[in-house]
């Protein structure tokens, strides 16, 4: 069984040392903005854990924990593709496994920042249904998870304020919603070599699939042992 508990991201900074020292720093350009904005909002802790599970807070700061979870999972699965590749994976494919591990890593971590006090805690994932050592599981799970990430960002996006926090975090959810793309074309293609995209997430009109959170969660519950209150995300 796969379980990784209660991840943190100073194990991970050992394993990324190319995202710390160039492209992170890239993303803590707007993360510096978004803290202050942070700093600047009620200090009480909605992300409490209670009975009914892990809060996700209210308004755009719940917005982000939902975008802050599907990070952390995201993070975790991809740390264990690299922490034991499956049979056959090649020296190509497991480089490039490593550079998406980084960039998930990268996102879970600027959330984390961004939300600073206002952020959950870090969730418990169970991967015991992923076969590891299987390229076709491993590679089913990565286009599900990579297509999910994908709707979740364009579903996510209406629920964010016009405010001037809220344009900013809007213009930082289309920068990842695009990383994860390319990503989600990347796994398609090792799957079935030529392809990059589906008539299953991308319509008539060349536009990609949208998710509710509710739909979102009803998926990557699965995978989150945590249990999570989503009760407080904004409404359209």
């Amino acid at each position: 069984m796969h379980i990784l508990k209660h991840l943190s991201s100073e194990k991970d900074e050992k394993v990324m040392p190319n995202l710390q020292r160039r492209n992170f720093l890239k993303y803590m350009g707007m993360g510096a903005a978004l803290a202050t904005a942070t700093s600047l909002a009620a200090c009480h802790k909605d992300h409490d854990y209670v009975d009914n599970g892990v809060s996700l807070g209210s308004g755009d700061f719940a917005v982000l924990n939902f975008a802050y979870a599907l990070e952390q999972l995201e993070a975790a699965f991809y740390t264990q593709i690299v922490a034991s590749p499956y049979s056959g994976i090649t020296p190509t494919e497991l480089e490039f496994f490593t550079d998406i591990r980084n960039h998930e890593i990268g996102h879970r971590d600027f959330f984390k920042k961004a939300l600073s006090t206002n952020a959950i805690i870090g969730l418990e994932v169970d991967f015991s249904s992923i076969d590891f050592s299987s390229r076709a599981s491993v590679l089913a799970t990565a286009k599900a998870f990579e297509d999910l990430g994908v709707s979740a960002y364009n579903g996510a996006a209406q629920y964010i304020s016009s405010t001037d926090t809220g344009k900013a975090y809007l213009l930082l959810a289309g920068k990842i919603v695009s990383v994860e793309a390319r990503h989600a074309a990347y796994i398609r293609d090792l799957i079935e070599p030529g392809s990059f995209a589906g008539n299953d997430v991308v319509d008539a009109n060349g536009l990609d699939t949208v998710r509710t959170p509710a739909q979102v969660f009803a998926i990557a519950g699965k995978y989150i042992k945590t249990k999570i209150n989503a009760n407080t995300l904004p409404h359209a």
